[in-house]
Formats: C-alpha cells, sequence, structure tokens
C-alpha cells in the first residue's frame, strides 16, 4: 500500500469555503473516478497561528494506481483551480510513503 500526503494552507476567512469545495466536489470528483487500486482518501485541518492547515492523505494498492491518478508526474500536488484561488500556499510536491504496517484496536 502506499500513502500519498500533500499539504495546504488558507486563511482563517477561506477555510471553510476550502473545506466546502473538498468535500462536495473536489473529493465526489476522485471517487467518480473510478481509480482502480485507489482505496481511501482523508482531510485532515488545524490552525497553526494566522493560517489553517489541511492535510490530505490518499491510500492507494500500489504506485501504478497513484499514476492512474495524478499522471506519469505522479509527485506533483494536484491541486484545481477552484482549490488554487482558495488556498495561500500549497505543497508543490506529494509525499509518497509505503505503508508496512497498520495495527488497530
Amino acid at each position: 500500500m502506499i500513502l500519498r500526503i500533500w499539504h495546504g494552507w488558507t486563511t482563517p476567512a477561506n477555510a471553510d469555503a476550502y473545506e466546502r469545495l473538498l468535500r462536495t466536489e473536489i473529493f465526489p470528483g476522485i471517487l467518480a473516478r473510478g481509480i482502480a487500486g485507489f482505496r481511501t482518501i482523508e482531510l485532515l485541518r488545524r490552525t497553526v497561528g494566522d493560517e489553517v492547515e489541511f492535510v490530505t492523505m490518499m491510500t492507494f494498492d500500489t504506485l501504478e494506481a497513484v499514476v492512474a491518478f495524478a499522471g506519469p508526474n505522479y509527485e506533483d500536488g494536484v491541486v484545481p483551480p477552484k482549490a488554487r484561488a482558495v488556498l495561500s500556499r500549497f505543497d508543490a510536491t506529494s509525499q509518497h510513503y509505503e505503508i508496512i504496517e497498520t495495527r488497530r484496536n
């Protein structure tokens, strides 16, 4: 399994709009693509000083599935124009990790 992590920051004034965009357009759009090997997407949010940080974590079965999502330059961030309009800054690239072990209680 592969974990893809990406960070974006916005102002407190734009934070709710960005979260709403993710929940109502971006995430449903990703799910609608039916990417083979895509498993989950999680959204994290926290206030840091005068910014609001968002983290998305996506899991995929294989690196090939990541490429199916993001394209041949799979490390590049996938940031649609509507998201760019409300983010103040964001990671140009995503980080990818092999999930070695998951334990649940």
